[in-house]
């Protein structure tokens, strides 16, 4: 009996350490975590006005690159903006909006704001702000912000949340199942398209790309992506959310209401970007993200594969947020 409990202790040390030996491999999707180029160089300004449909305010491309400064193209689509979501307070802490834009849907590269529970953006803050929350990828410095939450005040971060959590999310990304996808290039921390139409297979990989670059640049908030994803994904992605997968990880209905769309200070998931969502899947299972919740998520993302996550991105981007 003592030989066969040895047998079983060892048998299962080499399995457990198999799967730690496994997801030790597991690396960032390149897709998901695009990173720019060394010796990127911006497009210099030529001093043109900029202008995008529905709008009467012009701005040059020096104004909407400026980081303590929030473009306003739709005025009469939400509230006053406090100062530090509009310009933020120089030397270190840039305008809220102008990451995510003047009413908080933000893009690929960082989070929608958008409806979000204030608590749960101050508890963010909190976090960034003592390093718990992180990402997997270090070189992507958009998603590392201690140094602006060091710098910014209780009441900064109060004013911006609350602002940002009393804005009505809406539907910004549209979700293609395709086998097929533009090939795309890395450009302020996110993917485009390349102009002459080319294409390229899909793989096991979620492209996401603003419909039109120049609005996005423009910091438009009426800008729209498509993500495009592998055909099947949605569906896929409905069953694990729904079922949990026999265990693979828990239903996400649970935690984050019946339509998730956030239960309580919990926040919602549905009509998310893609790739940002795949991010804090993936940051979550290996622990850069290990912040307040954190402990909450781990049983549902320490079994999921990279292509989980996709599916799973594919089908909550699909919602109606």
């Amino acid at each position: 009996m003592k030989i066969f409990t040895a047998i079983l202790v060892i048998a299962c040390a080499s399995v457990l350490s198999a799967g730690a030996s496994a997801q030790s491999k597991e690396v960032p999707p390149e897709w998901a975590y695009p990173v720019n180029p060394p010796g990127l160089k911006p497009t210099p300004d030529d001093g043109t006005l900029r202008r995008v449909p529905g709008s009467t305010a012009a701005f040059t491309l020096t104004q909407v690159r400026d980081r303590q400064f929030s473009p306003v193209w739709h005025p009469d689509e939400h509230p006053p903006q406090p100062e530090v979501v509009a310009r933020g307070r120089k030397p270190d802490v840039p305008a809220c909006g102008f990451c995510h834009r003047a009413d908080g849907p933000g893009g690929p590269e960082n989070a929608n704001l958008a409806g979000l529970p204030a608590a749960y953006i101050v508890q963010q803050a909190a976090d960034f702000k003592s390093g718990a929350r992180k990402t997997s990828v270090p070189k992507r410095n958009i998603d590392q912000k201690p140094g602006m939450f060091q710098a910014a005040t209780d009441a900064e971060v109060a004013a911006a949340a609350a602002y940002f959590s009393a804005l009505k999310p809406r539907t910004i990304i549209k979700v293609v199942e395709t086998d097929t996808v533009p090939k795309t290039y890395i450009t302020a921390n996110h993917l485009a398209a390349v102009k002459t139409g080319e294409t390229e297979p899909i793989g096991q990989r979620i492209i996401e790309v603003p419909e039109d670059l120049e609005r996005f640049v423009s910091r438009d908030t009426h800008a729209v992506f498509i993500a495009y994803v592998p055909v099947g994904s949605v569906q896929k992605g409905q069953a694990l959310a729904a079922s949990g997968g026999g265990g693979k990880t828990i239903q996400c209905a649970i935690c984050h209401g019946p339509d998730l769309r956030g239960l309580g200070p919990i926040p919602g998931i549905a009509g998310r970007s893609t790739n940002y969502t795949v991010r804090q899947l993936y940051d979550f299972k290996h622990g850069s993200r290990a912040g307040m919740g954190s402990a909450l998520m781990k049983p549902a993302v320490e079994k999921l594969t990279v292509d989980d996550m996709l599916v799973l991105a594919a089908y909550l981007a699909s919602l109606a947020p």
